[in-house]
């Protein structure tokens, strides 16, 4: 097949998150397809292999069945650690979601910071070798996401469902001496509040229920302006269940929550999120505190709850060194800024010598995007 000009086309761009896998093409403000990052298997074989005989399901089609299905995340704390699984959903984003052929088009993956080299690797293969695409790149999250707030120093607070990130950058440069990382995230918050639930008597136990508190935390919780929360003390909020039914819900909507910025309530030894802030800049060179300091960006769904980006800033002043004003970003977008980066990054006329092509792939393997890739 002849392999059209790689300048030529528009890219695909895959968010890889733990909770979810954003894709769609370069150029565009918003990802077509938004996929749950899950693969469930039929626990019974009478289902693999009956009338419909399917092996697999991915996404929403998994979530829908998880009661005849065994539930996978391929994704756990930001890192794949299931490549057949991994590769299972980005068939089903190309074929299913976008409905475009993978070879047609150069794709961009994102990783997490720190994103051990082999694993890298492994991505380059089965992408080169079982999608045959004609070129790739693969570029930081949390990069992804300043680019997409048009800044190219600041400090990046990622969090989304399986791990939180404090990432500073400077003119374009991930600083990974100075990452701080946290394995607590949106899952994490969930089972505590399905845990602080079943202390006041509701129990969530099953996968269905599970996703229950995961609407619930969704929708009705929220960060207090103080740890001590004084003023939500004695609020109740009326959940209605699929039944019908309705629950009283109190402090608990506060409670879970507030482990963004004390993880010790949920039993995690950890600093808190605006530690983690503080903790990153003092390990940058002092002349550039002043720039990180000024530009602290917001990313990922768990930074989602209302009250969180004045909560954080009141916690950032108080950290701030004199003289050092702590500014924080919560773009409209965050959920999906991490995507919208990346296509903002591949739509640059510059960026158009960075792709790695299958040319290159061949003569140097699986290594080649160590140095090409930032």
């Amino acid at each position: 097949m002849t392999q059209p000009r790689i300048s030529q086309l528009s890219a695909v761009i895959i968010d890889n998150g733990s909770g979810l896998c954003k894709a769609g093409l370069s150029g565009e403000q918003e990802p077509r397809v938004v996929v749950a990052t899950i693969v469930g298997y039929p626990k019974s074989r009478s289902i693999m292999f009956g009338p419909v005989q399917r092996g697999s399901y991915v996404g929403k089609e998994a979530q829908d069945k998880r009661g005849i299905l065994s539930l996978k995340y391929p994704v756990e704390h930001g890192i794949v650690t299931s490549w057949d699984d991994m590769e299972k959903i980005w068939r089903y984003i190309y074929k299913r979601g976008l409905r475009i052929r993978a070879w047609e088009r150069p794709v961009l993956l994102t990783e997490a910071p720190l994103n051990p080299a082999p694993n890298r690797e492994t991505m380059t293969e089965i992408m080169f070798e079982h999608f045959q695409v004609p070129a790739m790149f693969v570029g930081l999250q949390a990069m992804m996401a300043l680019y997409a707030s048009a800044h190219t120093t600041g400090l990046v607070l990622d969090s989304g469902d399986g791990v939180t990130l404090t990432v500073p950058i400077y003119k374009g440069h991930c600083l990974l001496h100075a990452i701080s990382r946290m394995n607590f995230a949106g899952r994490d918050i969930t089972k505590y509040l399905a845990t602080l639930l079943l202390e006041s008597g509701y129990a969530f136990l099953s996968s269905s229920e599970k996703e229950i508190v995961k609407n619930i935390k969704e929708n009705l919780c929220y960060i207090t302006s103080d740890a001590d929360h004084q003023k939500e003390k004695g609020l109740v909020h009326q959940y209605i269940l699929p039944d019908g039914n309705p629950v009283q819900i109190g402090d608990q909507l506060f409670r879970a929550p507030e482990s963004l910025f004390n993880p010790t309530d949920a039993g995690l030894a950890a600093p808190g999120i605006h530690q983690m802030i503080l903790d990153s800049i003092s390990r940058c060179d002092g002349s550039i505190h002043q720039d990180i300091w000024r530009n602290v960006i917001m990313a990922g769904g768990s930074t989602l709850f209302p009250g969180l980006h004045e909560r954080l800033l009141k916690e950032l002043r108080a950290l701030a060194p004199k003289g050092f004003p702590a500014k924080v970003e919560a773009p409209n977008d965050r959920l999906y800024s991490v995507w919208i980066g990346a296509s903002v990054l591949t739509s640059l006329p510059s960026f158009q010598s960075m792709w790695v092509t299958r040319q290159e792939y061949k003569e140097v393997g699986s290594t080649v995007l160590q140095k090409k890739c930032f």
